[in-house]
């Protein structure tokens, strides 16, 4: 059952967020993943939600979507993301 990780991110420091940006796509193929949504136009249809930028990546399965973020390369993407970005990010299994 495929798995999708859901980020809302503020981006504080664009210039040092792009290095972040650089470092993620192959983190997440290494997890079988590929990007859904990255930051496109948004548009709220109901309740108080103010998203920033979405990105939407789909995995395999939640398993996969938890070893991605647990992965080295992903940890080493977040050191450099530090103080660039305030992220609320899940993982939840779709259907």
């Amino acid at each position: 059952m495929p798995a999708y990780i859901i980020a809302d991110s503020n981006v504080t420091n664009p210039a040092v967020y792009d290095n972040y940006r650089a470092l993620v796509p192959a983190a997440v193929a290494a997890y079988g993943g590929r990007f859904v949504v990255r930051g496109g136009e948004t548009a709220v249809l109901e309740g108080d939600w103010a998203p920033r930028r979405v990105v939407v990546i789909e995995f395999p399965d939640l398993a996969a979507a938890k070893a991605f973020y647990d992965s080295p390369a992903y940890r080493a993407a977040r050191d450099v993301r530090k103080g660039a970005a305030n992220i609320d990010m899940i993982a939840v299994a779709g259907v």
